[in-house]
């Protein structure tokens, strides 16, 4: 990896809300960067948390894998603080009007990239458990940052409100199952994975429906 590029991982917790319902969740915020610059996948409940790991860092974008509200939680916060723009694609603008009414975004499209510390990060557009997710793929460090579309163990849920579970089944199949074997996936939740650990289970995930 080129200079001192790293991930980190911060994780916040509070509530995800959707259809009448809420639930208590833990939520992964990645940083992507060095020491000069990062980029913020996903702002996640707590504004202070992030902005402590980012430290003195430039942010260079407040990218959302989708909109639902626990993803994007204090991303106009983060954006006015950081002076960063919030990045999100346009499919989830509804979504985003739910918890951030009035508030802008700029919009991301399938093969943007966003560059950071010398690198670059491709937009995978991924519909499924929205219509505007979203993956980062960094080929450099051989990662994803997958939001909740895939997961250790599985697709991301598809019985609420915008999501499609025959969708996110060929995102899946058709954009992240054609990335290398050995990439790392870091999920919007829970533990990482490889997309040789996940892509042979796929016909299961099928069968067993969403």
């Amino acid at each position: 990896m080129s200079g001192n590029l790293r991930i980190e991982r911060v994780v916040t917790a509070g509530v995800f809300e959707l259809d009448g319902g809420s639930w208590d969740v833990d939520n992964n915020v990645w940083l992507v960067g060095n020491d000069d610059e990062v980029v913020i996948v996903d702002a996640a409940h707590d504004e202070k948390t992030i902005t402590e790991a980012v430290g003195g860092r430039e942010v260079i974008a407040v990218v959302c894998t989708h909109g639902h509200n626990d993803h994007v939680t204090v991303a106009p916060r983060l954006s006015e603080h950081q002076d960063a723009p919030v990045v999100l694609h346009p499919g989830d603008r509804e979504l985003w009007e739910m918890t951030h009414p009035g508030h802008r975004f700029r919009d991301t499209e399938d093969g943007e990239r966003i560059s950071v510390a010398g690198t670059e990060l491709e937009i995978i557009h991924t519909p499924g458990h929205s219509p505007g997710s979203v993956c980062l793929y960094l080929p450099e460090a051989k990662a994803l940052f997958s939001g909740d579309t895939l997961f250790a163990g599985g697709p991301g849920a598809t019985g609420r409100s915008f999501s499609d579970f025959p969708t996110i089944i060929s995102s899946i199949r058709e954009r992240l199952f054609a990335l290398p074997e050995d990439t790392t996936v870091h999920t919007g939740h829970g533990d990482p994975t490889t997309i040789g650990v996940e892509a042979p289970h796929l016909a299961e995930w099928i069968a067993r429906g969403h």
